[in-house]
């Protein structure tokens, strides 16, 4: 192993930077070319299929089957004259990955001749086998038959010579099997409830679409070191390794200039998202070394997180082009920032308007602040159901640490609109407002475009934070897929959307004009939702014990996080939307539970391989090098020399073999403890185990490993060190 490591080292010393090929214009002019998008359908469908798909994404008209024969000939032309052989649906699984399975447009004509095919059967329906996806116990193993079918509003793409369609995945008897499907159904849910509380300010909203835009943090690793690290490889993460003496201390890495290979990598990447239409936009050094960041122009939230998806896995091709791999872990490197994908989430109707902007008018103020509040108690009543959607095995490295928010959800919303909202919620909730108040009050309000583009700052330590036009949702993690988040954001939203006008029809049904009653609910969810309002340091102690006192969960534990998706008021939003069935709210809590057991037996099983048959072989090796010394010196010098000399070295003999026998003693009861959680059924009762019982252990054997990394002789240590996988030019 130590000369595995001395050879790649070797290789990145004479590494250049990979040469990348323009296309010889600008993005604009080659944006989309492999995207069946509305140039490409208008080019090769009939007026009539293409009305047919606009129509199915627009209004969710079916597409009949004709039509969709219609529609797979256009596809299957366009696909084959820009170089495709193949086609697959292209889904995501609950594996935290995509999943596509090629064909090739190839069949036997009606003279027995080969022929290209793809009807539209092919296109709007497949049926790959569902026994080897997490299901949670909806499909049995035996039971293999599960659907995929074509996700109109989300365009078809090529990647390589094979037309990907995005579809859904559920099973034989219709259940979730997907992240897609869930979040379909909670834009659906959300759309359908704004438009009805946007109707109070302008009856011509037909749509309301919700905006995502996520911010891709990653680190980069030369390859060649990646593989000289057997956790790296099977975890995603580092489980050993010792603090480089300089990392990120002097923030000079943030910002900063981007290193030319890494520049070249970032140029071809861009240049493949461009041709598929993933409108990526910004690039720059994060705070960590060998951290980056990507970040898009913002989109209709499903196509968002496929183009998300689909660039993750973009990067993993590109970066082995450069000599580098992709580590999207969220805590790869322990003692430096971790890795968020922070999720910025917006409202707008199909007038152009965006809910969360503030208006030129009070009228219009008054729409942003509706939608604010809702926002605001959104997050408030459902602080569980959203954590569960983003702590996993991984993310639990990050949240809490002081790069990223802590485990508790808050809401920040600056100085400046948390002032109005408490003086708004100083009135009383049944008081009838004067004219001359309300007047004052909507000049008040009149106010928050200068102050929020202006004047808002932005609390990095904030789960939740409004940024001006937008929530940023920081604590999604760099793995996840952001299907999970949004839908239980969304879903959320759409419930408390539906409250709210519940609560304002019934005031108007009693009389009371309706923006005094809109105000009425405004200042009611002020008030009820004051205590996940925070615009302070969420890093710090003193907010987890204010947080205890406003009766904020705090929960770190990934297991306990998750049964919160059973709580009632997670199934309340999740069953009551139509977002979920309360059968596969059941079933994503074990597939999840299955997952966290699963990532946490790999990163055990890991850890002991490396701990007993690298480190304690290599920590042996140099005790016997020290042995053979202090033994060379007791024959050369006196008694009295020799206890002067060899006092150090065999305190340094002694140090290693306490070591040595700590690792052995902990990687011992490690596996016992495995053994005890293994032979548990329930998959809930598991993941508990393994969470108490066994991940003690990876930072118990990981201390002595990290003390020997700062003894044993560096031309010995068999992995790659932090400033080597850290630092490269």
């Amino acid at each position: 192993m130590a000369k595995l490591r001395f050879q790649a080292l070797g290789e990145l010393m004479n590494r250049a930077p990979k040469e990348v090929v323009f296309p010889g214009k600008m993005a604009t002019d080659y944006f989309g070319e492999l995207v069946f998008g509305k140039a490409a359908m208008a080019k090769y469908l009939s007026r009539d299929a293409y009305h047919a798909v606009k129509l199915a994404n627009e209004k969710g008209e079916p597409i009949d089957r004709k039509m969709a024969d219609n529609v797979a000939a256009g596809m299957k032309a366009w696909a084959i004259e820009h170089g495709a052989t193949h086609y697959t649906h292209w889904f995501q699984p609950l594996t935290d990955a995509t999943a596509e399975k090629h064909d090739g447009f190839i069949d036997f004509g009606e003279n027995g001749n080969m022929i290209e095919a793809f009807s539209g059967k092919l296109l709007a329906q497949q049926e790959p086998d569902a026994s080897s996806f997490p299901s949670g116990g909806i499909r049995q193993t035996f039971e293999a038959r599960g659907y995929t079918a074509w996700d109109v509003s989300s365009p078809a793409f090529i990647v390589g010579t094979t037309l990907c369609v995005p579809t859904i995945f559920i099973s034989y008897t219709g259940e979730a099997l997907d992240y897609k499907t869930p979040l379909l159904k909670a834009l659906a849910a959300v759309d359908q409830a704004a438009v009805g509380v946007c109707q109070y300010f302008d009856k011509d909203v037909r749509k309301v679409h919700a905006n995502l835009g996520w911010e891709q943090e990653y680190f980069l690793v030369d390859q060649a070191l990646f593989q000289a690290r057997p956790d790296l490889m099977l975890t995603g993460r580092t489980l050993m390794g010792h603090s480089s003496s300089k990392d990120q201390q002097l923030d000079d890495h943030y910002f900063g200039s981007i290193p030319e290979r890494v520049t070249q990598f970032m140029i071809e990447l861009e240049i493949e998202c461009h041709k598929l239409g993933i409108p990526v936009k910004t690039r720059h050094n994060e705070v960590a070394p060998n951290q980056f960041e990507l970040a898009p122009i913002f989109e209709e939230a499903n196509l968002a997180n496929d183009h998300n998806q689909l660039l993750m896995d973009i990067m993993k091709r590109v970066a082995h082009h450069h000599k580098f791999e992709v580590l999207f872990h969220e805590k790869p490197f322990a003692g430096v920032n971790g890795s968020g994908k922070h999720n910025n989430w917006s409202l707008q109707t199909d007038t152009g308007v965006n809910l969360l902007g503030p208006g030129k008018n009070p009228k219009g103020n008054l729409q942003f602040l509706t939608f604010l509040m809702n926002a605001v108690a959104a997050v408030y009543k459902n602080q569980d159901l959203l954590r569960a959607g983003i702590l996993n095995a991984s993310n639990s490295h990050r949240l809490g640490a002081n790069e990223a928010p802590p485990a508790i959800i808050s809401v920040f919303c600056g100085s400046q609109i948390t002032g109005m909202l408490d003086n708004l919620a100083e009135r009383v909730t049944d008081q009838k407002m004067s004219p001359e108040e309300k007047t004052a009050l909507k000049l008040g309000i009149g106010r928050i475009p200068e102050i929020i583009l202006d004047n808002t700052d932005r609390n990095r330590t904030s789960p939740f934070a409004f940024t001006g036009n937008r929530f940023e949702f920081r604590a999604v993690g760099s793995t996840a897929n952001c299907a999970a988040s949004m839908t239980a954001l969304n879903a959320a939203m759409a419930v408390q959307l539906e409250e709210f006008k519940v609560d304002v029809d019934a005031l108007i049904e009693n009389g009371v004009k309706k923006d005094e009653a809109i105000f009425q609910i405004i200042k009611k969810l002020i008030l009820e939702s004051e205590a996940i309002r925070f615009d302070g340091d969420g890093y710090s102690e003193g907010w987890k014990v204010e947080a205890a006192k406003r009766g904020l969960t705090n929960i770190t534990c990934v297991p306990e996080s998750l049964t919160k998706y059973l709580d009632p008021q997670s199934k309340k939003t999740m069953v009551s939307t139509g977002v979920m069935t309360e059968k596969e709210l059941h079933a994503r809590v074990e597939v999840e539970m299955e997952k966290f057991t699963k990532k946490i037996q790999i990163e055990a099983r890991v850890l002991g391989d490396l701990a007993i048959n690298h480190i304690v072989p290599t920590a042996v090796a140099y005790q016997t090098q020290l042995i053979q010394n202090v033994q060379g010196l007791r024959d050369i010098f006196s008694e009295k020399e020799f206890n002067e000399l060899a006092g150090a070295r065999k305190e340094l003999i002694k140090t290693l073999s306490n070591h040595v026998s700590a690792i052995k003693l902990e990687v011992g009861k490690m596996v016992e403890a495995r053994k005890r959680c293994n032979v548990l059924e329930d998959e809930t009762e598991k993941a508990f185990a393994y969470d108490k019982e066994v991940v003690p252990y990876l930072e118990g054997v990981r201390k002595h490993i990290d003390k020997l990394e700062l003894i044993v002789d560096n031309e010995m240590w068999p992995l790659p060190k932090y400033r080597e996988l850290l630092f490269f030019r």
